[in-house]
């Protein structure tokens, strides 16, 4: 992960404003922006190769923010430096609060983004904003509203939703859970049950003011730390990308404005997409299946490092997924299926690992299966000293059989250290590689790279320069 060490420090200007050092987790992007400009997104092509000046170079324009952390000016920058693996970025501070003068806030917002490249209808905006901010506020949200009118009824809102603001007292945990998303800014975004495991190494106090309320492995401390880290996002007080719920995908498309922004994408990720297959030369099928999605982030670029299919079984892997790693098995034409999993050491993860060996073995007729339980295993449990998990589910129909064998500890796989689980998991990989054939595949890529970006420049030159104006 790059440093705020490796960014290369600026001096101030005369007649500017001091330029200092802030932490990513501080800052938040202003939710104006996305009123008045495109949203800046983490695969957008220009961001992408933002981030990779920014890990060459460093940030080499400091963001400008407020008092209280909201972006002015760099919010493409922000996202790539946190694409960059930065824990800090240079920074101006205009003194103001965004809370206290919401009107100066969005002025002072259009006009720090006056040079930036635009579309025809942000231009629009922007010069609604220039004209009376209180009067064109007001404008875009009349245009809104005539925009969003539908006729059919809409639904009877029951209740209210009446949060109460984190205290004085909450803010040692607060400041805790701030420690922990800093500590993995290389993993972020993080599930609410990594945030918890993580907390168990240095229990902070629940509350300030009661001495007992340490934080532990319990369903209701576990309870508390939703219900901040909820009211947390909500106040802005760490990110809403921080943290993530993998068990409720959401479903988005690739959108554009119009052909001119398409082929401005296009033409920038033009044979930038290629992935040899390093696996091509092994003698064996791999793939990896983790039981919960809240550990996906970690074992992706591990995967990612191998080119090694990764299915998330969600609990007991349904036939379909099952069906598809059976399928790629039998293409590959490889001599053998290895199957790496890793799943909780509770009954049911115990028990997950076995029936979905299982069902490769006698449903889909795989005889040389060769199954590896990566994680979590007794061994490592010894070895590496895990906190203990919430009790065993005694309905498991497992209980009782894993009771007999193991005692009644459980441990779940986020009570590893992000790190320590991707080291696992390398061992295992690096354990059933034929390591000088992998090794002579990466080089292969390097010299497939070079020869792709030399088509590549070919071929732009060949589609010659284009006007490419917004419709």
């Amino acid at each position: 992960m790059t440093t705020a060490s490796a960014t290369p420090r600026r001096r101030s200007k005369p007649g500017h404003d001091p330029v200092s050092e802030r932490q990513l987790i501080e800052l938040c992007p202003s939710p104006e922006n996305e009123q008045l400009y495109r949203p800046v997104e983490a695969d957008d092509p220009e961001t992408q190769e933002l981030a990779e000046s920014i890990r060459e170079h460093g940030v080499m324009e400091p963001l400008v923010v407020t008092l209280d952390g909201f972006i002015l000016s760099g919010h493409r920058r922000h996202a790539a430096a946190i694409l960059a693996g930065l824990d800090t970025v240079p920074v101006r501070v205009e003194p103001i609060r965004r809370k206290d003068d919401p009107d100066r806030f969005v002025l002072l917002l259009r006009e720090h983004n006056r040079q930036r490249e635009k579309s025809r209808s942000e231009r629009l905006r922007e010069e609604l904003v220039s004209t009376d901010p209180e009067q064109a506020y007001q404008a875009l949200i009349e245009h809104r509203r005539q925009a969003s009118e539908v006729s059919v009824a809409k639904m009877r809102i029951a209740g209210s939703m009446n949060r109460s603001r984190i205290s004085k007292a909450k803010r040692p945990f607060l400041d805790a859970v701030k420690r922990v998303l800093r500590e993995r800014h290389e993993f972020l975004p993080l599930s609410d049950r990594q945030i918890h495991y993580a907390l168990l190494n240095h229990p902070p106090l629940c509350h300030a003011s009661k001495p007992g309320s340490v934080y532990e492995n319990t369903p209701q401390c576990y309870k508390k730390l939703v219900d901040l880290l909820t009211r947390a996002r909500l106040e802005a007080r760490i990110p809403m990308g921080a943290i993530q719920d993998e068990t409720r995908p959401v479903v988005t498309w690739s959108l554009c404005p119009s052909p001119a922004q398409f082929i401005r994408k296009e033409r920038k990720g033009l044979f930038r997409g290629y992935w040899r297959d390093l696996l091509q030369s092994q003698p064996n099928h791999i793939e990896i299946v983790v039981e919960k999605n809240t550990v996906l982030s970690i074992v992706k670029p591990v995967a990612e490092q191998y080119c090694i299919s990764v299915t998330s079984g969600r609990g007991y892997c349904s036939l379909a997924p099952r069906a598809a790693m059976a399928d790629r098995f039998e293409k590959s034409g490889k001599e053998k299926f290895i199957l790496i999993i890793l799943s909780d050491f509770d009954p049911d993860g115990v028990e997950i690992a076995q029936s979905l060996a299982r069902s490769l073995r006698d449903d889909f007729f795989i005889s040389k299966l060769h199954p590896i339980q990566a994680a979590l295993t007794e061994d490592q449990v010894d070895r590496l000293d895990l906190p203990v998990g919430m009790p065993a589910k005694r309905t498991s129909s497992q209980y009782r059989k894993f009771v007999e064998r193991y005692g009644d500890q459980v441990y779940e796989l986020e009570a590893l250290e992000p790190a320590q689980l991707q080291e696992e998991l390398r061992e295992v990989i690096d354990s059933v590689l034929d390591v000088t054939a992998f090794n002579a595949e990466v080089d292969s890529e390097r010299q497939d790279a070079a020869f792709l970006e030399g088509v590549r420049r070919q071929v732009l030159d060949a589609l010659g320069a284009m006007d490419l104006e917004d419709d």
